[in-house]
């Protein structure tokens, strides 16, 4: 048998050197100059950077609601723009969960008390991902979760899995590492390291987490309901509390815009536990489409 030749590097080494580059970049500063890049209104940089953009991930414009570049005011607009009506139909069944983005389905299953897995042999703590606070964490404790990661060509929106009345936003800072496959695999607790946003509702099915995870370059995450959420830089954790009812109180219907990712990232739905039936279609890489059926309840 052939032993490997000793000047050819395993395919674990090979993954690992860019994950400890990756540890020593700015993360922060290369996102804000990201940021900025992408908010640049001169008409020959957006038009070339959204034409090379296309080219380059093969980016459908068929589903988007204007196929005409010169409408959009920068790249950043071009990157978050909206499906044409009738592009993803949302599943209506009561008990049937909702995909929340087009992406990639990393990891999905239940959650072995407080832990999620993130990769193979790696997991991390629901009680950490959702800020810190195990009370909060208790009531999806031994529930469910699905991670969906969306790659530059997706459509970068973030819909409601079920209709539900927001209770808490939580902002976690933290670092930016890139996400993908390979920094899974490599980067342990890689979804409570990075900065993001935990949304809790309320639902007729019990509590629902949404978490938007931020990356590298992301430039910014969004929510309809509060604008521009993260980043954060310097500031600590911080948790907004709103009504059930009344003044400030915010109800969303399953399939509304809940929001978006200005350049893309990582959405972790956490669903309560109880008895649930994942979509016969599921499986780990597969490509998911919102709207869809992603579970359904009871």
């Amino acid at each position: 048998m052939n032993s490997p030749s000793p000047t050819q590097p395993s395919a674990a080494l090979a993954e690992r050197l860019p994950i400890a580059v990756l540890r020593a970049l700015p993360h922060h500063l290369l996102s804000a100059l990201m940021r900025h890049a992408t908010r640049v209104r001169l008409r020959a940089w957006k038009d070339w950077q959204i034409r090379w953009f296309i080219r380059r991930y093969g980016v459908d414009m068929g589903i988007a609601c204007t196929s005409d570049l010169r409408s959009f005011t920068d790249f950043n607009a071009f990157f978050t723009r909206a499906l044409r009506d009738g592009a993803r139909p949302v599943c209506r069944g009561g008990a049937e969960v909702a995909c929340p983005a087009d992406g990639e389905l990393s990891e999905f299953g239940a959650i072995d008390h407080d832990t999620l897995l993130q990769a193979k042999e790696r997991s991390y703590s629901l009680t950490q991902l959702l800020g810190g606070d195990a009370a909060r964490a208790s009531a999806l404790s031994g529930g469910h979760f699905a991670t969906i990661y969306l790659a530059p060509r997706d459509y970068h929106r973030v819909h409601m899995p079920l209709a539900g009345t927001l209770r808490e936003m939580i902002h976690v800072p933290g670092r930016l590492f890139s996400v993908n496959q390979v920094s899974a695999r490599h980067v342990p607790c890689l979804f409570t390291r990075n900065e993001r946003v935990v949304s809790m509702f309320d639902t007729a099915h019990g509590p629902l987490a949404v978490v938007l995870i931020g990356a590298m370059f992301v430039g910014s995450i969004e929510q309809v309901w509060a604008g521009e959420v993260a980043p954060a830089c310097g500031a600590g954790l911080r948790v907004t509390r709103y009504p059930s009812a009344g003044r400030g109180a915010v109800t969303l219907a399953k399939g509304a815009e809940m929001g978006r990712f200005n350049m893309g990232s990582t959405v972790i739905v956490v669903l309560p536990p109880g008895p649930l039936s994942w979509h016969t279609r599921l499986t780990r890489g597969a490509a998911t489409r919102f709207g869809e059926v992603l579970a359904t309840l009871g």
